[in-house]
């Protein structure tokens, strides 16, 4: 005889209380999807300097329009809290430095993807898509593309583009400031001391 096995789906409220009670370690990676807690992949060098390449070019390309969140949480709704790479969103104008970001205030979420492309494409694009985050990059760092998402529904992106580091990309809320794929992907370059 089999027996039944029930699962515990948390909320994205309990998830908070669990990070600030310290039930999750200084350095362990998790992030809520939903209603599961998931421990996420290693971050490898060229996954960080991306990481850090991108932080830098969005700080200098959108100061005072725009706040970026490097690999913290994004709450999306009471299942969903994901730890992307990069979070562009819109603060509150009273509360600029205090604003979290939360898929109705985010202009870009960013996936910096090495070794988790499957992951981040059937699993979390779904989610950043019906829960309404306008735009979604995923840096696809084992074949040198990034993977563009455009105008979400309950069913998905209506646009999906795939570019090569030789083309560039704006994003659809400022679409007057232009990125080099090559810059975001950082290719060919070596990774140094």
């Amino acid at each position: 005889m089999q027996a039944e096995v029930q699962t515990r789906r948390f909320t994205a409220d309990e998830f908070y209380r669990m990070a600030e009670s310290g039930i999750f370690g200084p350095d362990e990676r998790v992030e809520l999807i939903e209603g599961e807690i998931v421990e996420m992949s290693a971050i490898g060098d060229r996954h960080m300097v991306c990481v850090n390449q991108a932080n830098e070019l969005f700080i200098l390309a959108f100061a005072g329009r725009a706040k970026v969140s490097i690999q913290n949480a994004v709450r999306l709704n009471t299942r969903n809290v994901p730890q992307p790479d990069l979070v562009l969103f819109r603060p509150n104008a009273k509360y600029r430095s205090t604003t979290r970001p939360r898929a109705e205030n985010c202009f870009l979420v960013m996936e910096v993807s090495d070794s988790s492309l499957r992951y981040d494409t059937t699993v979390k694009v779904p989610i950043y898509a019906k829960t309404g985050v306008p735009e979604v990059w995923i840096e696809d760092l084992q074949n040198d593309l990034l993977h563009v998402y455009r105008n979400p529904s309950s069913d998905g992106y209506a646009t999906q583009l795939m570019l090569v580091p030789e083309q560039s990309v704006t994003l659809a809320a400022f679409p007057e400031t232009s990125f080099s794929v090559r810059d975001l992907l950082l290719t060919d370059l070596p990774i140094v001391d």
